[in-house]
């Protein structure tokens, strides 16, 4: 089995629950205490792909560069989404204004890269009633064909986690 690399960006706005995505996907943990990402933190996690032929898989290592949120670092994130293959791009349903902001961020990665595949974290969905996050998707599901799916995750039980990580998986092999 080969083993593949590619760089993905993870990103949002400050308090998003980036972080903590990321450590519910590698180390299968959530912590509720909160740590802020200064610049970027680098992870690596191996998936295995299903090829073509359904009898093989690939192995892909994702680099995943948890990017910081605040908006003074704005600038130079774009820096960091050079040569990534792909994005995943995080809001928070219970601070609305993070979800206005996911277009421009959508917007941001692929200014850099073109090319590259995203899908949306709607994160933090344990903590709404179940009747408005189906609409809450739906009212974020984004037209640009780079655009994969739109995802309700929750890093605190694992909702979706592994889902937005492997989803992007398979369209970058």
């Amino acid at each position: 089995m080969s083993t593949t690399s590619k760089k993905v960006c993870l990103f949002g706005d400050f308090g998003v629950g980036k972080t903590s995505l990321i450590r519910q996907f590698v180390e299968d943990q959530f912590s509720d205490e909160y740590l802020s990402t200064v610049g970027v933190k680098i992870s690596r996690k191996s998936v295995d792909v299903p090829k073509q032929d359904l009898y093989n898989k690939q192995n892909l290592q994702l680099i995943i560069w948890d990017i910081e949120g605040s908006n003074k670092f704005k600038a130079v994130a774009q820096n960091y989404f050079q040569g990534s293959k792909g994005a995943v791009i995080v809001g928070d349903v219970t601070q609305p204004e993070t979800l206005n902001h996911l277009q421009e961020h959508i917007q941001s990665f692929l200014n850099v890269n073109p090319k590259s595949y995203i899908v949306v974290a709607l994160n933090k969905s344990d903590m709404i009633a179940a009747e408005y996050l189906e609409k809450m998707r739906q009212m974020y599901q984004f037209e640009q064909s780079n655009v994969l799916d739109t995802y309700l995750t929750s890093a605190k039980t694992g909702k979706n986690v592994d889902e937005i990580f492997k989803a992007l998986a398979n369209r970058l092999i």
